[in-house]
């Protein structure tokens, strides 16, 4: 795809400035588990979804080679945090954790979405990030598929906490 970046209007940049945060906070969520957890079925699954990670953020930097965050060095560490600190408390907490990161994400990717179809923008854009946002709800659905139980007190708080840190950390990339 060649787009010149130039070319996005302000919103768009700072959208994609965010969805490489994300990206790349998204990497990191699956190296986190992987650091810490022993378990194989957290690993392969964490495995396999890092991969399309990886995918996601190539394809972002792709679009829009210029517009990393400089904040780039922390959403690494959070998104290393938000895979281990679960992954230290097991399965479930995994598999909670990127259920309530991958339904941010659907709804974070769907509002671009939506703008791009009213503006009637950049459809090679909209299309990918369409893909992108699939891809997610996969993730999400596979790790719902997984859970066993409820969720405890704890975890449910771990991940309203990393519901509204997906979300300040949007508002932050988007500027910075």
């Amino acid at each position: 795809m060649r787009i010149d970046p130039q070319t996005y209007p302000d919103w768009l940049q700072a959208d994609l400035r965010s969805d490489h945060a994300g990206e790349t906070g998204a990497v990191w969520i699956y190296k986190g588990i992987l650091a810490v957890s022993r378990d194989p079925d957290v690993r392969r699954f964490a495995s396999d979804h890092l991969e399309t990670e990886q995918t996601h953020l190539a394809g972002v930097i792709e679009i829009f080679p210029s517009g990393h965050s400089r904040l780039i060095p922390l959403w690494r560490i959070m998104g290393f945090l938000t895979g281990a600190i679960p992954a230290l408390l097991g399965q479930n907490a995994v598999f909670r954790t990127i259920q309530a990161v991958e339904s941010f994400v659907d709804r974070h990717y769907q509002e671009q979405i939506d703008r791009l179809d009213r503006e009637a923008l950049f459809p090679e854009v909209r299309d990918r990030l369409e893909r992108y946002r699939q891809e997610e709800v996969h993730h999400r659905d596979d790790a719902a598929d997984r859970l066993a139980g409820r969720s405890s007190v704890l975890i449910r708080g771990w991940c309203a906490l990393v519901s509204f840190g997906s979300a300040n950390a949007v508002r932050l990339a988007k500027v910075f």
